[in-house]
């Protein structure tokens, strides 16, 4: 006996926008597809070449078992209905450049492509990977004014990564097994918390000499100069990759995870209208909760310290994002 539903039964799958086609947006794409997380858009304005990324990685999907749909454009209206946008475009650091240096240049980039992805997508979340981070995801919400919740940067996860895998290297112990939490801005003012730093559960403050500790929290910070000056053309994009991933798959999953991530402050922390890394709780509708940690004075004196240069460089973006906006 066979059914007939007198309506047919759509399933919707989550969709997920990535602008910027180069190393970080297509290596996301590829997470997120044969994670089997959610259908992908992934747009750049080279002509071809996201058509041909996608092409390539659904040609894979038998191979690795999935069967989400990656599609490659240059056209905003493709990604329209997206339920998180995720902003990479831009360009990357060269040996001897500060993810600072890239200020002005990139301003433009992701102004623009936060405009246009809105007009198509007004009721995602929004992630801001490209540098420097915390600046562009405040140009992002002056743009789009979205509501705090649904506009953040990605950051802490990528830092936190780092510090987590510098101290399992240390210590010799499996990297699952460790915990760390970094605040601040995504540059050289970042706030490693060793206090907070812990292997299944004990406080790094009992397994490493306070000298080696800092050591590892100054590795931290350099973490992206490292691999910048080791690779010569070009920086990280593997970790950047799997730490958007994480923040993609708490949101569209309501995982409600704790993780670092550049957030507007209303007030938390002693700090007003600004993007900086602090912990949160995302699920499906964006930032849950901003949690406050207790610092000590000399990590709350850290903290302020990354605000003030990132405030400065929001100052330094605003002649850009008026002529943009204009």
């Amino acid at each position: 006996m066979s059914y007939s539903p007198s309506s047919p039964i759509k399933c919707h799958s989550p969709r997920v926008t990535v602008i910027g086609a180069g190393k970080v947006g297509s290596t996301l794409a590829q997470r997120i597809a044969e994670k089997n997380l959610a259908d992908v858009v992934l747009l750049d304005i080279v002509e071809g070449m996201p058509r041909g990324l996608a092409l390539d990685l659904m040609e894979a999907r038998g191979i690795e078992q999935h069967n989400r749909r990656i599609t490659g454009t240059t056209n905003y209206a493709e990604t329209s209905g997206s339920n998180v946008v995720v902003i990479t475009a831009g360009f990357p650091r060269k040996p001897g450049m500060t993810r600072d240096d890239l200020l002005l240049t990139n301003a433009k980039i992701v102004v623009e492509a936060a405009k246009k992805a809105m007009t198509y997508s007004p009721d995602a979340v929004y992630i801001v990977v490209t540098n420097p981070l915390d600046v562009m995801t405040y140009l992002v919400w002056q743009a789009i004014g979205l509501p705090r919740n649904r506009i953040m940067g990605m950051a802490g996860v990528l830092d936190s990564a780092r510090f987590e895998s510098f101290i399992a290297m240390e210590l010799g112990v499996c990297p699952l097994d460790v915990k760390a939490m970094v605040l601040g801005s995504h540059g050289d003012l970042m706030v490693p918390l060793p206090r907070y730093a812990t292997v299944n559960g004990i406080p790094i403050t009992e397994l490493l000499t306070t000298a080696t500790i800092e050591r590892l929290v100054e590795r931290t910070r350099n973490g992206g100069a490292e691999i910048v000056e080791l690779m010569q053309t070009g920086g990280a994009f593997y970790t950047p990759a799997s730490s958007t991933y994480v923040m993609v798959e708490s949101i569209l999953r309501n995982q409600s995870r704790l993780l670092p991530i550049a957030a507007y402050l209303q007030g938390e922390y002693g700090l007003n209208d600004i993007f900086i890394g602090v912990p949160c709780r995302l699920g499906y509708s964006g930032i849950e909760e901003v949690v406050e940690l207790k610092l000590t004075d000399a990590e709350r004196n850290a903290l302020h310290t990354s605000a003030q240069e990132v405030r400065k460089n929001i100052a330094r973006s605003q002649e850009v994002f008026a002529a943009v906006s204009r």
